[in-house]
């Protein structure tokens, strides 16, 4: 199993870090096996601050995503359906235990100079 660091809206991050947001919506998924989301939360925090154990990627259409995944999405369906909007595919982390990080962390701590676009793979730290 590996990692994944991904960058997430400080908005989504305090949902996921308070509990409200169980599932973390993607365009695109991991090819490998992952077990570990690292979360860098976006303007004006630019900083890895918490780590999510990830449960389940599910693969659906938009719709059938939407309607398994709403009550801990986080998120409004208008919101939903923008992300997704001319999507035959949709993807959802299906999230677990979240850990905010005590001290939070730059990129260059994993090797990093830029924020992924979507997601990158981390070594084994």
């Amino acid at each position: 199993m590996s990692k994944i660091l991904i960058s997430i809206n400080p908005v989504h991050v305090s949902k996921i870090l308070s509990g409200e947001k169980k599932f973390e919506y993607r365009t695109k998924a991991p090819q490998r096996s992952v077990d570990t989301m690292v979360i860098y939360e976006t303007s004006p925090i630019k900083k890895v601050v918490a780590e999510a154990k990830i449960l389940e990627v599910i693969e659906l259409p938009p719709e059938e995503l939407w309607n398994e995944t709403q009550s801990r999405s986080g998120i409004s369906k208008e919101f939903f359906d923008a992300y997704f909007k001319n999507r035959q595919v949709a993807y959802a982390y299906k999230l677990g235990e979240v850990k905010a990080y005590e001290t939070q962390r730059e990129l260059g701590f994993y090797g990093i100079k830029a924020a992924p676009q979507s997601f990158v793979y981390l070594n084994a730290e």
